[in-house]
């Protein structure tokens, strides 16, 4: 990702490292040696009250001598009245002898005085003989003898510029592993949040399968629970909109059809009826007329009957089930399913009558296909299709169901070998009660609704169908829309 949580939140904290070691070293270089001078100077005057309030000719002054010049690197030295060295610690003590007396007598030239307390001057000076800079602290003590104190600041500088080195060293370091680490670290925290605009990113497209997995009590945590209530919310609000919107859309559409739907349905019934009531009760008659005594034909007379009954009875269950579609009182559920599931049952379901009829069913594995629709009537055109594909498979005897994904859409077909159908009627085959072949659609059985009931369930889910010859078959298909 261009702009990655990860990125820049490695790079903020690798920059805020970064000038966070900076500042040190310019925080250093501008304010570390006056520190140090300053403390050289707290030294100083701490010394300076330790020797101007003790007894210069007891044991413990000598200690206390050596102890402040090994702590603080101070050179000293303490003259009489008469210039006479009493006390003096150091390798050069002839040098600070004449620095003191220079002092005193205001030889000194390269000095620069930063401070004066009760009587005594702490200064700056440049020794030309040895090239170097000494902090200083002269002046009388109480009992009138004098004193020098003196400090070479070129340490002090040493120890700025070794500190800035070190401090370089180190930070450089440290921001090598703490970038190491803040990758890694800036990763564990934005993996959620990647998954989590995943899920979004899946949600857009109505895809709701998708769920937040973390089981950490973080604010991320909380945050991908709210987003599965709101996928579940959604995709339940969602189904309910589409079934809304697809009975709204019925509705217009059926509501200056329905007169002549009446008329036409009355009008088909009475014409498909006519001929198996005329044959049940020419038959019936004959029984009743004893036209033939033998058992045999009796028993013919009544199989008759019963099969034109039982006709009957099938067409009017079908035509009831087609009525309710046309006349919109059967509602559709625009539910969200797994089509591929679907077929898969029902074609399993009917392994029985197709092995009674050796016929071969090809279908390849699918994954998971999800569609918006509703599922019993989704079934109920699959069944019609692979019902009318059993009766008129013929030759190979192969029926060949297949799915195929388009964008938003797919295709689901049914294909078996046989007879293609007469191009005059391929325009007719979704009208009630119309057979392309009606001695063997009297044959199985058919009463010609089941296309009419498909030509309806899917033109009540506004979705598209029809039919395709090959030289060797026909070809019935249906379209969903997938849940992207």
């Amino acid at each position: 990702m261009v702009h990655s949580i990860k990125k820049q939140f490695a790079i903020i904290f690798i920059i805020l490292m970064t000038s966070t070691i900076l500042a040190c070293l310019l925080v250093n270089n501008i304010f570390l040696e006056k520190y140090y001078l300053s403390n050289k100077q707290k030294a100083l005057m701490g010394a300076y009250n330790k020797i101007n309030m003790s007894d210069i000719g007891s044991d413990s002054f000598d200690i206390e001598i050596q102890k402040i010049c090994w702590k603080y690197n101070i050179s000293i030295i303490i003259m009489d009245a008469d210039s006479q060295i009493l006390k003096a610690s150091g390798n050069d003590v002839d040098i600070l002898g004449r620095q003191l007396l220079d002092n005193l007598f205001g030889r000194v030239v390269n000095n620069e005085v930063i401070d004066e307390k009760n009587g005594s001057i702490i200064q700056i000076t440049f020794d030309q003989r040895t090239q170097t800079e000494y902090i200083e602290m002269w002046g009388i003590l109480k009992n009138g003898n004098i004193y020098l104190m003196r400090s070479a600041l070129e340490g002090i500088k040493d120890s700025v510029a070794i500190a800035n080195r070190f401090l370089t060293y180190v930070g450089s370091c440290a921001v090598f592993l703490s970038a190491i680490i803040i990758f890694y670290v800036s990763q564990k925290i934005t993996e959620p949040i990647l998954e989590l605009a995943s899920i979004s990113g899946k949600m857009t497209h109505l895809d709701f399968e998708a769920k937040y997995t973390g089981n950490s009590k973080t604010e991320i945590a909380i945050l991908g629970q709210n987003i599965n209530e709101l996928s579940e919310a959604l995709e339940k609000t969602i189904s309910e909109l589409k079934t809304a919107n697809n009975e709204l859309k019925k509705d217009i559409e059926k509501k200056n059809e329905i007169d002549e739907m009446r008329k036409e349905f009355l009008s088909n019934v009475s014409h498909e009826l006519k001929t198996p009531i005329a044959l049940i009760q020419g038959y019936a008659e004959g029984l009743k007329e004893g036209i033939n005594d033998d058992a045999e034909s009796r028993e013919f007379y009544c199989d008759v009957i019963m099969d034109e009954a039982a006709k009957m009875n099938v067409m009017v269950k079908k035509l009831l089930t087609l009525n309710q579609l046309e006349f919109g009182n059967d509602i559709v559920t625009m539910e969200r399913f797994d089509i591929v599931a679907l077929i898969t049952n029902y074609v399993q379901s009917a392994e029985i009558l197709t092995k009674q009829n050796e016929i071969s069913v090809r279908m390849d594995e699918y994954p998971p296909v999800y569609v918006w629709a509703d599922e019993f009537k989704t079934e109920e055109v699959f069944a019609n299709y692979f019902s009318n594909a059993m009766n008129h498979c013929e030759n190979e005897k192969v029926i060949d169901v297949k799915l195929a994904k388009e964008e938003g859409r797919v295709r689901i077909s049914v294909f078996n070998t046989g007879e293609p159908i007469p191009e005059d009627s391929i325009g007719h085959i979704w009208e009630k009660f119309y057979k392309v072949d009606k001695a063997r659609t009297r044959e199985y059985g058919g009463s010609g609704v089941g296309l009419s009931i498909v030509k309806v369930i899917m033109e009540s889910m506004n979705q598209s169908y029809g039919v395709k010859n090959y030289e060797n078959g026909v070809e019935f298909w249906f379209e969903l829309e997938t849940v992207r």
